[in-house]
């Protein structure tokens, strides 16, 4: 089931180090060619001559290693992997990992690595349970990591808890399920655009005007249409997420820079989705200095902002183009006038301001419209959301090609 996969097994300084054994086996048993990193500390439990006899390999241990090209060995490492495994992961690891430490091989190797990466973690179930290691984990979530969760059971300590690294076989049938499963490649060759977050619009220089968008939803489009096969092109306004990997990534800050961007990377461009919550307005002028608190009352005087998906609808051989519309009340109302207004193909509504899904959120769901059309995506994960959405625009954006 992994014939010819190329897998690169990490052993981090853990007791559950001597199972990483019998998941080599496994892997190669399955077909796949392994290679074998140690940490210093994992040479204290398991020696790397075990990993050398099991797999038909050297075992890499050192970030600069003299026999390898250029003595990088971590770069002919992180290109030669299809799959990059961890197992067990200690909590140092998940740290290291989380702040983009790089001060080994392996944690040099994470950084270098465009391959998908797997953790299995193992830890006395303390240290796992421990909120910093809890939103390490979240971290390398939201960097597409795939983890592995630890199983519960007596550990090597004679506590028991949830801590103990997944069994072998466990671990062995998670890599044979993903890596055999692939996502059908409804939009392969295609060029998208999309839009994420929010746009800042500076008063002084330490105040600014924006909007509550985290810019998750946009990421999450951004993954899904990757994995449907698209070339992305992300244009971010102020960036609280990791940038996807495989996307070209823009980062900027106003909506008339993000207009700029959008216009600069339009060419070619077959789908576009703006997913971003562009400022409407922007302050006619920016204090050069901060503005002081005197008078009882401050008035502001706005401008509008250029309109990015009127514009994009505009030209003259427009893409298909995708808008989002976030409403507090009569939501089919002003998705359909954005729709009609703004010669959009599509656009995708959702609810905010209420106590479930919208801005800052993990969870979501859709109205989405077209011309003649209405679909609801329910309530689920923003991730789940973007594949959901991702397929019904591949399905109009075919019916008018």
């Amino acid at each position: 089931m992994l014939s010819q996969r190329r897998i690169l097994l990490a052993v981090t300084g853990g007791i559950a180090a001597y199972k990483s054994l019998e998941l080599l086996r496994l892997f190669k048993k399955q077909g796949a060619d392994v290679r074998v990193v140690m940490t210093k500390a994992a040479t204290a439990f398991v020696q790397p001559l075990s990993f050398q006899a099991l797999s038909g390999h050297a075992v890499h241990c050192h970030l600069l290693d003299t026999e390898a090209e250029h003595a990088m060995g971590h770069i002919e490492l992180a290109r030669w992997a299809d799959v990059l495994v961890i197992a067990p992961a200690t909590a140092n690891t998940l740290a290291n990992f989380a702040h983009g430490l790089a001060d080994d091989l392996l944690s040099t190797l994470y950084l270098a690595v465009t391959c998908p990466v797997y953790i299995a973690p193992a830890m006395n179930h303390v240290m796992w349970k421990h909120p910093a290691t809890q939103a390490n984990v979240k971290t390398l979530r939201t960097y597409g990591v795939n983890l592995i969760s630890p199983e519960s059971g007596e550990q090597a300590c004679g506590e028991m808890g949830i801590g103990r690294m997944a069994e072998p076989e466990t671990i062995c049938q998670q890599l044979i399920d993903d890596l055999t499963v692939t996502h059908p490649q409804i939009l392969s060759g295609l060029n998208i655009v999309i839009t994420a977050g929010a746009t800042r619009e500076p008063l002084d220089p330490v105040r600014y005007l924006t909007n509550r968008s985290s810019g998750k939803m946009g990421y999450a489009l951004a993954i899904a249409a990757q994995q449907a096969g698209a070339n992305v092109i992300l244009i971010s306004g102020v960036k609280q997420l990791p940038t996807p990997t495989y996307c070209y990534f823009v980062s900027v800050e106003t909506a008339q820079q993000m207009h700029a961007a959008v216009f600069e990377n339009i060419k070619d461009c077959d789908i576009f989705i703006g997913a971003a919550a562009v400022a409407d307005y922007r302050p006619v002028a920016c204090g050069e200095e901060k503005i002081k608190k005197q008078a009882d009352q401050l008035t502001l005087t706005l401008q509008k902002n250029p309109d990015i998906l009127a514009d994009v609808a505009a030209l003259k051989t427009p893409p298909f183009t995708v808008g989002f519309a976030a409403e507090t009340s009569d939501l089919e109302h002003y998705a359909r006038d954005k729709l009609t207004r703004k010669k959009l193909n599509m656009i995708a509504a959702n609810w905010v301001g209420r106590a479930e899904g919208g801005f800052e959120r993990d969870e979501n769901a859709l109205d989405v419209f077209w011309q003649d059309g209405k679909k609801t995506l329910p309530m689920t994960e923003k991730s789940e959301l973007a594949q959901q959405l991702i397929a019904l625009i591949a399905e109009r954006f075919n019916a008018l090609n």
